[in-house]
């Protein structure tokens, strides 16, 4: 058993993953919900704006975009940087290109034909030979 302390309240639970406890974890997605529901309400609103009126850190709002669980409006101005590129994107972490290539350079891996197996060459004139002499 793995116990911790909980990154927001410091207190003890046992840890299966997340850094946070369970009743941490249960006002973090109440948060969450409460930013998507405003951020459904105001699509133009920027992060900062969001965070101020949902009383949540810009950090966790960029990491729920990371995650893809959020994402704004096209019109919102709202964009984070692609982890590869730098190009400005609404949701993930990597932009459309980018993720192409990824997928390409990885299908590429994956079909590569694998050498084949060289079976051992017999020597001629092979026989089966006895330690104990006899």
């Amino acid at each position: 058993m793995d116990i911790r302390n909980c990154k927001n309240c410091g207190g003890m639970f046992n840890y299966i993953g997340k850094p946070f406890c369970p009743k941490c974890e249960k006002m973090l997605e109440d948060k969450f919900v409460e930013v998507k529901a405003y951020i459904r309400e105001h699509g133009t609103a920027s992060i900062d704006e969001v965070a101020d009126a949902n009383d949540v850190s810009i950090k966790q709002i960029r990491r729920w975009i990371r995650e893809e669980r959020l994402s704004f409006s096209a019109d919102s101005g709202v964009g984070i940087e692609c982890e590869n590129c730098g190009a400005m994107i609404r949701t993930g972490r990597y932009c459309e290109a980018c993720k192409n290539m990824i997928g390409n350079n990885l299908s590429s891996v994956l079909h590569k034909s694998a050498p084949e197996p060289v079976a051992p060459k017999k020597k001629e004139g092979a026989r089966m030979r006895f330690l104990d002499g006899k």
